[in-house]
């Protein structure tokens, strides 16, 4: 590909669009813009004329400027991905937003890529493979952001996958992450696959991800907290160096700190699965009196945590009330892991209706001459 590259498309509401991308893409944006291209939302390039053959006289003027700027044309037989993902989020269950996104320097989406949760074929092609462009689908409710891209090499498929979820960014590489699925170029079909295949199993990585991230950090508390008590009770370091009483003060509120700031991921996740646990339909129905006590310490930490923030409190007073939240998941974690183990993630409506199955009028190619 050269180092500057324009891509023309069609958009049923834009009408002619262009998409500039290459290591030297200001190039293209200079040759777009003296050839009466205007720049629109997201960085794409709209002809704003309506008359066929002005804007055939346009493009094809654009592609002799193209020329002198170094930069290459060619024109996509796709549809515009803003009209694909505008197309399949209307019909998708929910309210949806969409948002058109150009990665115009190479660099830009490598970027993208640690963002990407994705144990499929989507995260591998962004590796991979130069893609230029894509679209993103938000879901206004939940937060949920998919990412929607022309899949490379496979004319006309697309391919979906998801960004990681609020919280859970740190997911780069993680096995719990969903696998990105290939979409056909036919919006009801697309959007059926969405809803009753990709969301689903995303949400039981959500499920999965953050059952393991609680159990992770329990685990960790708990290490420390051993190691801690075991040099108090020594008053040695474990290099065997003996601890002075300050010295022994100190470690203790810098275990107390380290065990609050790790504890809020707890505060964070465990509440969306408290509240999906159902002890009573569990193999283990008296668990019901331990994941209150669970929920209600909880709940404590999230008064204590905007407290902290309202007013700072004092260290005495913040370890105190901390350390009880934190001792009550160390004491009865367990119970609630294997109770969200077996508990159902959450489960998103269907689609509405049977969403139309049969293909868009093809793209009209831009005119080139």
């Amino acid at each position: 590909m050269a180092n500057a590259h324009i891509v023309l498309a069609y958009s049923r509401d834009a009408g002619i669009v262009a998409i500039a991308g290459g290591e030297q893409y200001p190039w293209a944006h200079t040759a777009l813009e003296e050839s009466g291209f205007r720049r629109g939302e997201a960085g794409v390039y709209r002809l704003p004329a309506d008359d066929a053959d002005a804007s055939r006289a346009t493009v094809a003027g654009l592609i002799s400027c193209a020329e002198r700027h170094r930069t290459s044309v060619s024109t996509s037989s796709r549809r515009f991905i803003g009209d694909a993902a505008r197309d399949i989020a209307r019909l998708l269950p929910g309210q949806w937003s969409t948002t058109v996104e150009i990665y115009s320097h190479p660099l830009w989406q490598e970027d993208l890529v640690p963002w990407i949760w994705d144990s499929g074929e989507l995260g591998r092609a962004l590796q991979t493979e130069r893609i230029p462009y894509a679209a993103t689908l938000t879901d206004m409710v939940h937060g949920t952001t998919l990412l929607l891209t022309e899949r490379p090499g496979h004319q006309p498929d697309y391919l979906v996958g998801a960004f990681a979820p609020k919280g859970l960014e740190d997911g780069y590489g993680d096995p719990h992450a969903p696998r990105s699925i290939i979409l056909p170029p036919f919006p009801g079909r697309a959007a059926q696959a969405v809803a009753d295949r990709y969301l689903p199993s995303y949400e039981q990585a959500v499920h999965a991800r953050r059952t393991a991230a609680i159990s992770t950090v329990l685990q960790h508390i708990r290490s420390e907290r051993d190691t801690w008590q075991a040099m108090a009770a020594s008053a040695r370091y474990s290099d065997a160096t003996p601890l002075s009483v300050n010295a022994l003060g100190a470690a203790a509120e810098d275990f107390l700190d380290r065990s609050w700031r790790s504890f809020l991921t707890v505060v964070d996740h465990a509440p969306a699965l408290l509240d999906r646990c159902r002890p009573a339909s569990s193999p283990w129905p008296q668990d019901a009196a331990v994941l209150s006590r669970l929920a209600d310490a909880v709940a404590d930490a999230e008064v204590l945590l905007e407290a902290d923030r309202s007013g700072p409190l004092s260290p005495r007073e913040r370890h105190a009330r901390t350390w009880s939240a934190i001792e009550t998941w160390l004491a009865d974690g367990e119970t609630f892991l294997r109770q969200a183990r077996v508990t159902a993630p959450h489960r998103r409506p269907s689609l509405a209706v049977s969403a139309p199955l049969r293909p868009l009028p093809a793209a009209r190619p831009a005119p080139c001459c």
